[in-house]
């Protein structure tokens, strides 16, 4: 049912949703909020693919693009560059059509340019096409995160979010896996084909539940809501809360395009999110690289699947991590109930404390060990350490994020989003040339002490983290309030 009251703070009457109501998307059952969620997690895994699989292909492109191999990195570099700017400028579109649109629709102008890319020939044709094609798929991983918050109330979204950093955590390492094995003895046009296949395939399943569980975001649903009602009652007053207006078009996208910029600027828990994330992500790109110089003809001499193979200790790292957050949501829901209910952000930073020793650690071991004199397993053991911290900081990042400016987390992320990827484009060019000219034992020396500068960030987070929050205007306005309302 649709639930109307009458505001003191404007004339009229203001639809909402029931506390039982059907159509609120916090309403569904388990099962449909979680088929939604195993739609998206395939999507969300399949962008990274679309940036990593194309690593296995590379010596093929070298040899037929007649480019170094300095150059053919640019084919991975301008895809995440895409994704730097795609949810600032695109993402806002849900607030006018809702999110099902813009998952369809921006994925499948993805599908098109990942088409044209296999036909393409020339090395300008592709650069453009792989920007583009990052642009319009990052448009669904912006959108993932306000989904999950459209399905679940603000303290139960911490399983669904786990999934989603396993998914956009995973997404390279477990790309390079499946298509090494893809791409040998393949040309890299036939791997665009094979991807092109395997992300339509994704498509379909998304479409399908899409139209079949329907819409999830609010202001849409209940614009549409208030639209019936005034057409059934003749009651032309009804509308939905002011918070869940639409916008107006420049100040939409003027905030998202100028508000991120700002929280960079002045907001130290976004500037702390933003280091961690785009050193974190800019180094998992570079591994991309960086192992094909490690355990490819240069190093310990695999071929495509075996260089392939060596991300497996990532992967399980990371899967390691999606197991151990079971005991981190715990201990932040034991938290909550000692506050009272309240939200307490600190509490999402305790596993991310071992995690930013673990870090530097695993590195260091990988310098000494990622020698061909030394058993493979060794280093990557080593890496397995590597991908759980990667997974445990990020997904601190994103939901300490979300719990200190709830209204204005999207702005927030929209901010790390920016860096993570400009890190992510730009890591695989330099870590090429750091590790062609100082060696790989030199080059992870270099990441480790880059790695080691961070350390103390969730210490800081956990002990000065109030404070911060209480000096910052936009998580100051948030700091009494026990649920949140809708994001973008």
């Amino acid at each position: 049912m649709v639930q109307v009251y009458f505001s003191t703070a404007r004339k009229g009457a203001v639809v909402a949703f029931g506390p039982h109501d059907k159509d609120d998307p916090r309403n569904w059952s388990p099962t449909c909020k979680w088929l939604m969620v195993a739609a998206i997690i395939p999507i969300d895994l399949s962008v990274s693919w679309g940036a990593s699989g194309f690593s296995p292909a590379v010596s093929d492109f070298v040899s037929d693009m007649h480019v170094s191999r300095q150059v053919a990195t640019l084919g991975l570099s301008m895809y995440v560059l895409g994704l730097a700017f795609g949810p600032m400028s695109l993402a806002p579109l849900s607030e006018y059509l809702g999110r099902r649109p813009v998952y369809v629709v921006s994925y499948a102008v993805f599908l098109g340019l990942l088409l044209g890319t296999t036909f393409v020939e020339s090395l300008g044709g592709f650069l453009v096409l792989r920007l583009f094609s990052g642009y319009f798929s990052s448009v669904t991983i912006s959108n993932f995160g306000g989904t999950i918050a459209d399905l679940f109330h603000h303290q139960d979204t911490g399983p669904a979010m786990s999934w989603f950093l396993w998914a956009a955590t995973g997404g390279s390492p477990t790309g390079f896996v499946l298509f090494s094995f893809i791409a040998h003895g393949r040309s890299w046009h036939a791997v665009f084909r094979i991807m092109f296949f395997i992300c339509l395939s994704f498509w379909i399943v998304l479409a399908a539940a899409l139209y079949v569980l329907g819409e999830t975001r609010h202001s849409v649903l209940l614009a549409r809501k208030a639209k019936a009602s005034r057409k059934a009652t003749k009651n032309q007053s009804l509308d939905v809360p002011d918070e869940l207006k639409q916008r107006d078009p420049r100040q939409l996208f003027g905030t998202a395009l100028i508000r991120p910029f700002r929280f960079l600027a002045v907001e130290a828990i976004v500037q702390f999110g933003a280091i961690t994330n785009a050193y974190l992500y800019g180094l998992s790109f570079l591994f991309n690289g960086a192992f094909h110089i490690i355990f490819g003809s240069e190093g310990y001499g695999y071929d495509t699947i075996g260089i392939g193979l060596s991300f497996l200790g990532i992967v399980v790292g990371i899967t390691t991590g999606l197991l151990t957050n079971i005991y981190q949501e715990r201990y932040y829901q034991r938290q909550v109930a000692l506050a009272g209910g309240h939200d307490v952000p600190e509490a999402r930073v305790h596993l991310a404390k071992s995690a930013s020793l673990i870090l530097p650690a695993s590195l260091l071991v990988f310098s000494f060990t990622a020698d061909p004199s030394i058993h493979p397993v060794v280093p990557i053991l080593a890496s397995s350490f590597w991908g759980w911290s990667f997974y445990t900081l990020i997904l601190m990042t994103l939901t300490y994020t979300e719990d200190a400016y709830k209204t204005y987390s999207a702005s927030a992320l929209a901010g790390i989003g920016l860096m993570r990827n400009i890190a992510g484009a730009g890591f695989p060019l330099l870590g090429h040339l750091l590790f062609v000219h100082v060696g790989t034992r030199n080059a992870c020396l270099v990441l480790t002490a880059m790695s080691i500068l961070m350390t103390p960030i969730p210490f800081v987070l956990s002990k000065h983290g109030e404070s911060l929050r209480r000096r910052s205007p936009w998580a100051a306005a948030h700091e009494d309030e026990d649920e949140e309302v809708e994001r973008s």
